[in-house]
């Protein structure tokens, strides 16, 4: 165990890194840092802002809606035009292409024509000299509008049927029924606000026209072969005549990956009509203002029980606020849906999920794309369940996890029940999460803090401490099938090093390194001699985004095909060169080893290897590809498998909470996750580290201000705050579970870490439920939306005080 920083005497932090056996050359299971870390904290990591700016580069501002839902009568753009160093101004009319820019369905012109649906839609593109001067320029516009009735709020939309997708729904069972004839029945909502991205580098693209009517594109991009896709439809040319290229972004959480388009897309109309080279980069309130976010969600449920609070029935919908279009809100919703259970068997339920269209902008990827959000509903169930029979809610979540057996829960046949389906129909496999729970439960002396905390609370008038174990079942793969596909490109060259290309996009998560660490498995190289470069859409095409978590499984899998079909070739050349049976040759610590009949080995440096199969014209070059297996969904039927398999955690937070302010502090966190068999240990704790403070902020911090005209009033650092270091639990102990591989054949039987342990933020938001809770002895489970902010928090203090007051003047 080693410490992360040095902490004061009251605070601790602890990562448990898994012992390797063999002396790590760089290899898959070795915790190597972040290729690009010390270019990071030195600043020589090259973003597309720092790429050197032509003589000629021109710079874009774009003008926008000033209403939520308005028509354009008039528009005169002449004193626009005229601004010094504007040298082009473009409206819909100069588009030679496609106008619409949706990345799934219609509904996201690329520039307004006549209806404006949010507040900063954009209307109109500016490229001038420099940057101020675009953005004077925009400010010269004339244009009236007639303004139109708005739908602003998820309730107005679900009271006029407002939606941007029609309403899907998994039934199983009859939850009328289950919930007619339980022991207890219990209601509840809660409404659980979205969240800006709020990446370190902002939303940019640079477009280069190219000789050939095409054009070369450097975007903060996930998702490089759409930008491809939509800037050649924009310019009405080839796919081919496209090329994009993202070596790195400074975050992306999902925000990039449909919300980067546009700017390549506007930069790119405007360089086709300049004929010459345009970056177009947002300035930070810009992009929190004209670009989507986590989508808020209202939900509620009404949900059976017996009585040792097990479910017989559910019936739940989540609601998203999914703005004005429909961007990836069917998908975003969809695993809302998939995730309302989280770990919990829901036995007969219908879940319903409605994609709400508001005057706001377009709500997209974040995160977890819905999971978080579905999640909550689970939780609160939890909680409230536990509050309504009297027990501790973490015996509530054990006795209704998935594949926990109750022996007076039978089936038709009179088995006891497995409880092992999900509402969708996909069978919960290589369960390790009642296991996980098990251990973290003890690990953090879950039974004894619990005791010690009701005793402070019943000494403590006005401070209250809370805890709460909450644990994640999340789901890995993309929703939409064909989506959960990757390609690779391997080369050596002729002195032994590699160069990697695959269509993973790295935005800091060590996705390169990852990959990288692979094909040094494969070839049993050390990591120093594989060269990952930029993703490009020349090298691999028809590229997935990097997210869903997929990144590693795909792109790791296709590079070791790439790598595998390399092999074949070089260990057939090793068998003939040497004389000796294929069997007999094998890559280890940089040699071709080559074992002959009497048993006696012969090392080859491998540099000097790969120089004879060069000679022998063996080919050192390969594509790789892969699929993910098993997934099936039937959209029709609510029914199928959309997950290959699930990734686990649980987390445990304990909270300290000024009843008379709100105000409350993170005490400690202890965390245990499942990553299969890691990859990289190092790098997977810091996404787990980083994801729960992410997922923290979310639920505490964060909070999106829309005004009643639909203008964010949350529009910068000043007006949103993430969570920063002072707000980190002050004793952190995160650890992976150990001696897990994944029970399904990923690259290497590693898990995805990207987004699941983000939810692990949940438990925060409990642990401050659990302590308001404590004022009623744990007797009323509190209202708390979310982000839960001190006023947040407040207010539920008082809605609890109020509640018992009212039961005692019943009383009397």
């Amino acid at each position: 165990m080693r410490k992360l920083i040095d902490l004061p005497d009251n605070a601790a932090g602890s990562q448990d890194l898994p012992v390797r056996e063999r002396p790590s050359k760089g290899k898959t299971g070795s915790s190597m840092k972040h290729e690009s870390a010390e270019k990071h904290v030195t600043g020589k990591a090259v973003y597309v802002d720092d790429m050197p700016e032509y003589p000629n580069q021109l710079h874009v501002a774009v003008g926008g809606s000033q209403h939520a839902h308005a028509r354009i009568k008039l528009m005169n753009l002449s004193a626009v035009r005229a601004a010094p160093g504007v040298e082009a101004v473009i409206t819909v009319k100069d588009v030679p292409g496609h106008t619409d820019i949706g990345p799934v369905f219609p509904g996201d012109p690329v520039l307004v024509e006549e209806i404006c649906e949010y507040v900063g839609q954009p209307i109109f593109a500016v490229a001038a000299k420099s940057f101020e001067q675009a953005k004077k320029a925009i400010a010269l516009a004339e244009i009236e509008y007639e303004v139109l009735d708005k739908v602003l709020t998820v309730e107005q939309a679900l009271e006029k049927n407002h939606f941007v997708r029609p309403t899907h729904q998994h039934v199983r069972g009859d939850s009328s029924k289950a919930l007619a004839e339980a022991t207890h029945r219990i209601q509840g909502q809660q409404y659980v606000k979205g969240q800006e991205h709020f990446y370190l580098e902002g939303q940019v693209s640079s477009v280069m026209p190219t000789e050939d009517g095409g054009m070369m594109v450097y975007t903060s991009s996930q998702h490089p072969t759409e930008v491809q896709k939509l800037v050649a439809e924009v310019l009405n040319v080839s796919i081919n005549k496209v090329q994009v290229d993202v070596r790195r972004m400074g975050g992306g959480f999902g925000g990039k990956e449909t919300q980067a388009a546009p700017l390549a897309c506007i930069a790119a109309l405007l360089a086709n009509k300049t004929g010459k080279p345009v970056k177009y980069r947002m300035s930070r309130h810009d992009d929190m203002v004209m670009t989507g976010k986590r989508h808020d969600f209202l939900n509620t449920y009404d949900v059976g029980v017996d009585e040792q609070g097990i479910i017989q029935g559910a019936e739940i919908m989540v609601a998203g606020k999914c703005g004005n279009s429909p961007d990836l809100s069917d998908a975003i919703v969809d695993r809302a849906m998939f995730h309302s259970d989280n770990a919990y068997y829901l036995n007969n339920a219908t879940v319903t999920g409605h994609r709400c269209k508001t005057h706001t902008v377009s709500a997209t990827a974040y995160r977890g794309f819905g999971g978080p959000q579905g999640m909550m509903v689970a939780e609160l169930m939890m909680d409230d369940i536990a509050r309504h029979v009297g027990e501790d809610p973490l015996t509530i979540r054990k006795r209704n996890l998935y594949g926990v057996k109750h022996d007076h829960i039978k089936t038709a046949d009179g088995q006891v029940d497995e409880r092992n389906q999900t509402h969708y129909g996909q069978t919960v496999e290589h369960n390790v999460l009642p296991e996980l729970i098990e251990q973290l439960e003890a690990s953090s002396d879950y039974w004894q803090r619990r005791e010690e905390i009701k005793a402070f609370n019943a000494n403590s008038p006005f401070m209250k401490k809370g805890l709460a174990l909450t644990p994640v079942k999340f789901g890995i793969s993309f929703t939409v099938q064909f989506l959960n596909q990757a390609g690779a490109l391997v080369h050596i060259y002729t002195d032994g090093s590699i160069h990697l290309n695959h269509g993973g996009t790295e935005m800091g998560q060590g996705l390169f390194l990852k990959v990288a660490q692979v094909v040094a498995e494969e070839f049993q190289v050390d990591l120093d001699t594989i060269q990952v470069s930029s993703t490009r859409t020349d090298k691999v095409p028809n590229t997935s985004p990097t997210a869903a978590s997929s990144g590693s499984d795909l792109n790791g899998m296709a590079a070791r095909d790439a790598c595998l079909r390399i092999k074949e070739g070089l260990f057939k050349f090793a068998s003939e060169h040497y004389g000796v049976a294929e069997d007999k040759v094998r890559l280890q610590s940089n040699h071709l080893v080559v074992t002959n009949d009497a048993g006696e080995e012969q090392w080859v440096p491998f540099a000097d290897f790969v120089q004879q199969a060069y000679m022998g014209r063996v080919p050192l070059s390969s594509t790789g590809f892969y699929k993910t297996p098993k997934i099936h969904y039937d959209r029709e039927t609510g029914k199928g498998r959309p997950f290959y398999y699930y990734a686990n955690g649980a987390a445990v937070s304990e909270v300290l909470v000024d009843t008379l302010t709100g105000e409350y502090k993170v005490l400690r966190t202890d965390i245990l996750h499942d990553v299969g068999r890691s990859l990289n240990p190092a790098i997977d704790i810091g996404q787990i580290e980083g994801a729960f403070v992410q997922g923290m902020g979310w639920l505490t911090t964060e909070e999106l201000v829309w005004d009643n005209l639909g203008k964010l009033q949350s529009n910068g650092p000043a007006t949103y705050k993430i969570p920063a270091v002072g707000d980190t639990p002050m004793d952190f102990r995160v650890k992976l579970l150990e001696d897990r591989p994944n029970g399904e054949e990923t690259v290497y039987r590693s898990k995805a870490v990207g987004e699941p342990p983000f939810m692990l933020g949940i438990a925060v938001w409990s642990a401050l439920r659990d302590a308001v809770s404590s004022i009623s002895d744990y007797t009323i489970s509190p209202p708390m939306n979310t982000p839960a902010t001190p006023e947040c928090v407040l207010n539920s203090v008082m809605a609890v005080r109020e509640q018992m007051a009212n039961t005692d003047a019943a009383d009397a």
